[in-house]
Parts: structure tokens; sequence; C-alpha cells
């Protein structure tokens, strides 16, 4: 069959919907400053759907940051990839910078996120090592994995005694490769906003096991922990991860992500990332933006803020009855029980009639059956906005319980 007619014939679980969603439930437009309200669709809406966790976005001393950085510089420079010609001391300087806030050796800034992080693992592992990861590590992870010509193994989502069997299987395996193991996991899971068992997999190692750890802390990087380094600092045990993973995508409220590691590690991935060795570097006013975002981070003022509505969000919700699973962080999953129709139905209500905009996960990404509502909290939402949103959010499920939002279609929104 014709690559062009296969796909035209199945655009995968979540493109059969497109029709239908396109604009609306997918690919939806919100327009405005960053903030927790924006509009959508001409509407003003309260929105809980911005990872911008420090409110950091908008700071006058951040616009201001970012708008002189691109009056001196421009988006070109600096031109080529920084092995040949992009290398600045604005990247060196935010590199030493950030290493000395995570208290590790050493950093190197990335382009992207999910590029990034799905090179390292291509770069750390030799088809004789073997990996061992969380079933719910996020999809860069997972394709780093794909990438890996060698053997890998899956565990059940935070299931340390899983886990251990697995390290076990791959420790058969390394003594006859002469191989090593790389377990990956996350500081904090964005679906389920429960934290990686990172204490328990560090006392595996204690107990024998040999291997280094990964950890992708994107949600826990700035919100976690005393200083704000994140899941490993929050759990004690910050010094036993071996490479760590963050993003400016989430806290800093920009583009761009690092990974802080040994020096001799980051000296490897410098020469070897074939995203960053074969990308152009990252634009000047994306670096000397982070400068500043790293320095308001470490003020802990915005951090503060941010905590003082994740509580009272998080409280407020499981006082009036919600399930918000085992979320140990800022991500707040509402979990309900629903079709994809009435999934549907029930977000439009919120979005039209109640002008609350948040993200709506179902099926394949979350079990059939569950209607999963995902709130992030920000430091720029009030206690005023978390107390609508929690008599809202009892009015809506009072409606799905009472089968007022009943529909087996997902709801045409582009008829």
């Amino acid at each position: 069959m014709d690559i062009f007619e296969r796909i035209a014939n199945n655009k995968g679980p979540l493109g059969k919907h497109m029709k239908e969603s396109h604009g609306y439930f997918t690919f939806p437009k919100l327009e405005g400053e960053i903030d927790a309200h924006m509009t959508f669709r001409g509407k003003k809406v309260l929105t809980w759907s911005i990872n911008n966790y420090l409110g950091l976005s908008n700071l006058p001393e951040v616009r201001k940051a970012d708008a002189d950085a691109a009056a001196k510089w421009g988006l070109g420079y600096p031109m080529g990839a920084r092995m040949m010609s992009g290398q600045t001391d604005l990247h060196e300087e935010f590199e030493r910078q950030i290493a000395d806030f995570m208290e590790m050796e050493a950093a190197y800034l990335l382009n992207f996120g999910y590029q990034g992080f799905m090179s390292i693992v291509d770069s750390l592992t030799h088809r004789n090592d073997v990996i061992v990861y969380d079933s719910e590590c996020h999809a860069c992870l997972v394709d780093g994995v794909r990438m890996h010509p060698g053997k890998s193994f899956v565990y059940p989502h935070n299931d340390i005694e899983k886990c251990e069997k697995q390290l076990e299987r791959a420790a058969k395996i390394t003594e006859k490769t002469g191989g090593g193991i790389l377990l990956i996991t996350e500081g904090v899971f964005g679906m389920s906003g429960d934290q990686g068992k990172l204490k328990e997999i560090v006392e595996l190692r204690k107990q024998g096991h040999s291997f280094r750890l990964v950890v992708d802390d994107a949600h826990g990087f700035g919100t976690l922990g005393e200083k704000g380094q994140g899941a490993g600092e929050y759990q004690g045990v910050h010094q036993e991860i071996d490479v760590l993973l963050g993003t400016f995508a989430k806290s800093m409220a920009s583009v761009g992500a690092f990974v802080c590691s040994k020096k001799d590690v980051i000296d490897f991935l410098s020469y070897n990332m074939r995203s960053q060795v074969f990308a152009k570097s990252l634009p000047m006013p994306l670096v000397a933006g982070a400068l500043k975002r790293l320095e308001l981070l470490k003020a802990e003022t915005q951090r503060k803020k941010l905590w003082v509505i994740v509580d009272a969000l998080q409280n407020g919700l499981k006082e009036a009855g919600f399930n918000l699973g085992n979320t140990n962080s800022c991500v707040t999953p509402v979990m309900l029980s629903g079709t994809l129709g009435e999934a549907t139905m029930l977000t439009h209500d919120l979005r039209e009639n109640f002008g609350i905009f948040t993200s709506i996960v179902t099926f394949p990404v979350v079990p059939k059956g569950m209607i999963l509502l995902r709130l992030i909290p920000t430091a720029s939402h009030s206690l005023e906005d978390v107390d609508y949103t929690i008599e809202t959010f009892s009015k809506i499920k009072a409606k799905l319980d009472a089968g007022e939002y009943h529909s087996d279609v997902v709801l045409d929104m582009n008829a």
C-alpha cells in the first residue's frame, strides 16, 4: 500500500478525531499574555493548562531581559552548531551557574528538552549496555530507549520490587556482554504528578545493584526542594543522581534545557550528542533570558507563592471528594469516570459556561473509561481562582454523575 494512502485511512488513536476536535479539544489557541487568565475563542478564561509554574513569563524584569537581549543580538546569533561556530561566553556562563546551583560538577545547555533528553539516552549507551526504565517515563525518554541497539527492560510504574527484578535480568546480560546498566526514571511524572521513587532506587544501589541513574526532572526542577533543585533534593538523594535533566519549558517559562553530571560525562556528551553536535546553537536571547530566570528561581519568592496555590487547590479538591491519585508535586490530576464523548461534553461545559480551561486527557494516554482533567497551578493564580475552580468542579462532577453529559460520540466542534 502507498504510504500516503495508508496514513489517509489511519490517522492514529488521537488523529482519528481530528475532524471534530481540531482547534478546540486538540490544538486549541490560548491568546494574550501568559497568565492565569487568557483568551480562548474570544472569551476570557481561567486557565490551568500552562506550565508557567513560577509565573516568570511576564514579570517585568524577565520581559526586559528577553527584549534587551533580542535588541542586542537578534535571534540569529550565534550562527552554527556550538562545536563549529556557535559557542559564546554567555552559553558557558549559564552552564557554570546552573551547575553551581544544582551542586553538580558540570552542565551542558540543550536546545530542546525532548530532542536533548532522547539524544542523551542514545549517546550514553552502547549495544552491550542494558536500559531499565519506568513504564511512565516521558515519551522523549521512551524514544531514546527505542534508539538503543541493545536490550531494554521496562518495569511497572514506581514498582521497586519489579524494578529490582529487571535490574537482576539486566545484570545477567551485562555479565556476558561486559556492558553497563542505565536506569531511567522521572523526578515528577507529568500526568500523574507522583514523584519517582528516587530514594528507594538509590537504596537498591546500596544493596549491591550496579547501575547509573538518569532522572528527567522537568516538572521537579524549580518547584521541589528547599532550594528548588528538584525531586532529588526533596527526597534527600540529590547527590546520588548520576545524570540529571532539566528543562526551561516549565518553571523557567522559556525554551531550552540542560543536563548536569560529572565533568567527564558532560565533556563526553558535548562531543557525542548528535542532536547538539549537528544543531544550531541556542539563540542568545534565550540564553540571556535563562540567566535572568535562574536568578529569580534562586530567590525562592515565586516558589513560595506557587505552593500557597498548590496546597489550597489540592487540599480543597480532596476535601470536596475528588480523586487526585498519588500526586505529591504541583501537577494536579483530577480523575473522573466516563466515556470519550462525556469527556468532550464536560470540557465544553467547563470552557463555555464556566470559563475554565483545563487540559483533557483520555485514552490512549490514560486507561479507557477515565477522564483526567490535568491542572497546573502557578504562582500567577490567586486563592479566588482556586475557590471558584473547586466550586465549579463540584458542579460539573454532579452533572457527570447525573448523566447530563452522556454521549457515545466526540462532540463535533467544527460542524
